[in-house]
């Protein structure tokens, strides 16, 4: 069937969609308030990544004159106008929040962000110490005349722009805020706060002695930082080349500039024509540049009564040490985090660097923390005389500069470091453990949704699975080899792996289902990724849904699909879920006419992970395995908290808005938070 794009949604308008489902969160009654920080934190996180990457490919395309048509059929020019509307949106609404909120932790907490004419007695003393011993001696004022240009200006700092009275006339200076101390300074005594650029405005006097100064204001610069990687043949060449752009990443186009109104006429049209962007590209806000000094004063201690109940994950001691293979050995074991703990994870690792009976230990590793325990006993499990290959991504976006440093770290201990294929990255999670056992070599392998971090796994909803199923580590074996060598094996037993197979599979599974109804028998999809944009995937499921297949999306980021439209998707429901944790995980479930089949992996629906990437989905095919996801996914579809369903024109609205019942209150995340603490 033919689609045109008024049948889809733009990606970047249906990701600011999901900002402004993140951004309720800041504002919903259920959340304590430091809680709520968080989510203003957050969105401005989400929005620096966003002009980073997205609105810089934009403008990219837009300079060089390219007329590409998005799914939506929309230009480059049209998407930027589009979408600088709905950020005013979002910006406008976080910086009502904000204040309101601090105002009232200031009340319940006590505690205070306070600006410099607050400070009094031994606060003063503090920071002005703190200015004359620490601050002043790395400040550098620039002045901007004849001889001194307007200075390169980092990506991300906040900058104060002046105009300072000579005898000539009237000159500009910029002072660029150190990002080399804490831009949030914690007062003595309590719970007060004073960010550094209220500081340093407030003592410029020093830097600037026997100048007037006319006026102040703040801004801050966005550039470019897509990495554009040529991959060559050889990896070390990969890695100097990762490690080169990521030192160019400073030297980035400007795409976005943020500035406090109050900020001079004059000054704003001296950035504009010195930064050389078009009036589009500036955003004012009314409080402070970047909220995500937000999660220092989430840290505060003390306040418990401000914050979410602490979650404890639980842990399965019969599932521990050498446990983990005689345990396996008999079942295979599914985990939910950050409910049931990763540790079990890091310990599959462990147990296998120190066990004589290991061999060789093989990972993919696409995002690990900044102190991975993972990495340490993989280097361990080398010294250890095992035979270690880990697949470093270095082409995780914004991780890069980690992963090389992790990569040459494995390389100094005796791992076999690989980079995954030229032109892809390598998104899957996999981690195969091969065991010499008295009845002959054994395969124990963990298959996963989410990164191999510990530091996240706190946070993101994810699952693992681990098992010693023969076929799955057949091609867990295979999976490697394809990654490590010039193996052309594509005979997978279960795995389905991407970019070769997923594609295909996906809408093998959707034509079965549009099958089966045409027949009269049953049809149902549940799919639950964090995107679907995808044009080809979406095609599929308005072709399913034309034929009565019962389709179900929990979607919890950018979704190109139009639900609930008359001829084209009134049999398909979209959902999204924003809650206390990051729901990350990936589910594929298919009725197959009662005969259903269930997938777990680390693919979402979009072009990039189906054509772009190394993925991997794998088969529930436990009956209670399946059970056990298939019950998630009611009690997802019954929470009446955090679920949001999409409406006609792209925005969601919650569920519990839509219901005209007096129903018990259900957030699916907490019932779970507390259901493994029973």
């Amino acid at each position: 069937m033919s689609y045109t794009g008024k049948d889809f949604y733009n990606r970047e308008l249906s990701w600011i969609e999901f900002n402004k489902r993140v951004l309720s969160e800041a504002e919903g009654v259920d959340n304590p308030l430091l809680e709520k920080l968080k989510f203003l934190a957050i969105v401005s996180s989400n929005f620096d990544e966003f002009f980073k990457v997205r609105v810089a490919g934009l403008k990219a395309q837009e300079e060089s004159n390219l007329e590409l048509r998005d799914i939506a059929g929309l230009l480059p020019k049209e998407q930027l106008s589009l979408m600088k509307k709905e950020v005013i949106k979002v910006i406008e609404k976080q910086y009502k929040l904000y204040p309101e909120i601090m105002s009232k932790i200031k009340i319940e907490g006590n505690i205070n962000i306070k600006n410099y004419s607050e400070l009094m007695g031994k606060e003063l003393r503090f920071i002005e110490n703190y200015y004359n011993e620490t601050l002043f001696p790395i400040l550098t004022p620039m002045a901007i005349d004849t001889f001194r240009p307007f200075p390169h200006l980092n990506s991300g700092a906040i900058n104060l722009i002046l105009n300072v009275k000579e005898k000539d006339g009237v000159s500009f200076a910029i002072v660029e805020i150190p990002r080399v101390v804490n831009r949030l300074i914690k007062l003595p005594g309590g719970n007060n706060f004073i960010l550094l650029e209220e500081v340093i405005k407030n003592n410029l006097n020093k830097l600037f002695n026997g100048y007037e100064i006319l006026d102040i204001g703040y801004f801050r610069i966005t550039r470019d930082e897509d990495l554009g990687i040529e991959e060559n043949s050889e990896a070390e060449d990969l890695l100097s080349e990762i490690e080169k752009e990521v030192k160019n990443r400073k030297w980035g186009n400007p795409v976005r500039v943020e500035y406090i109104k109050g900020v001079s006429k004059k000054s704003l049209e001296f950035l504009k024509e010195q930064i050389e962007l078009e009036e589009e590209s500036f955003y004012a806000v009314l409080g402070p540049l970047d909220l995500t000094f937000l999660w220092g004063i989430v840290d505060v201690e003390g306040v418990d009564n401000l914050k979410f109940p602490k979650n404890v994950p639980k842990y399965y001691k019969e599932f521990s040490g050498e446990n983990i293979f005689k345990v396996l050995s008999k079942k295979n074991i599914l985990l939910r985090h950050p409910f049931e703990s990763f540790e079990h994870v890091t310990e599959m690792v462990k147990v296998s660097s120190q066990d004589p009976k290991v061999l060789a230990i093989k990972q993919t590793l696409y995002r690990v923390s900044g102190d991975s325990p993972i990495i340490k006993y993989l280097k361990k499990a080398a010294e250890n005389g095992k035979q270690v290959t880990v697949l470093v991504e270095l082409k995780a976006r914004f991780d890069e500069e980690r992963n090389v440093r992790w990569a040459r770290e494995l390389e100094e201990a005796g791992c076999h470091v690989i980079y995954g294929l030229s032109g892809l990255k390598t998104h899957a999670k996999c981690l195969l453990i091969i065991r010499k056992e008295d009845d002959g070599i054994k395969r124990y392998i963990h298959l996963g949704t989410g990164n191999y971090n510990d530091s996240t796994a706190k946070l993101y909803v994810d699952y693992s699975f681990f098992t010693k199923d023969e076929e799955m580590g057949i091609d867990a074996s295979y999976l490697f080899n394809k990654l490590t060598g010039f193996s052309k094996i594509d005979d997978w037993k279960k795995l389905i792996v991407a970019p070769t197979h997923l594609r295909y599979n996906l809408y093998k599974f959707i034509d079965r289902e549009i099958e089966n109804v045409s027949k009269g028998g049953i049809g149902k999809i549940i799919i639950k990724v964090n995107g679907l944009t995808d044009q080809g995937i979406i095609e599929k499921l308005y072709d399913a849904s034309k034929a009565g297949v019962e389709i179900v999306l929990i979607v919890r980021g950018a979704c190109c699909l139009k639900s609930n439209i008359e001829g084209l998707s009134e049999n398909i429901k979209v959902y999204s879920l924003v809650g206390r944790f990051l729901e990350h995980d990936r589910i594929y479930y298919f009725e197959n006419n009662g005969d259903e089949e269930l997938y777990l992996g680390s693919a979402d629906c979009m072009t990039r992970n189906l054509d772009g990437r190394v993925e991997t989905i794998f088969p529930l095919e436990n009956k209670d395995d399946r059970k056990k996801v298939t019950q998630l996914l009611k009690d997802i579809l019954k929470d009446n908290v955090k679920l949001r369903i999409q409406n006609k024109n792209g925005s969601y609205s919650l569920i519990s808005n839509k219901s005209k019942k007096a129903e018990l209150k259900f957030n699916y995340q907490e019932y779970y938070r507390e259901k493994v603490n029973e």
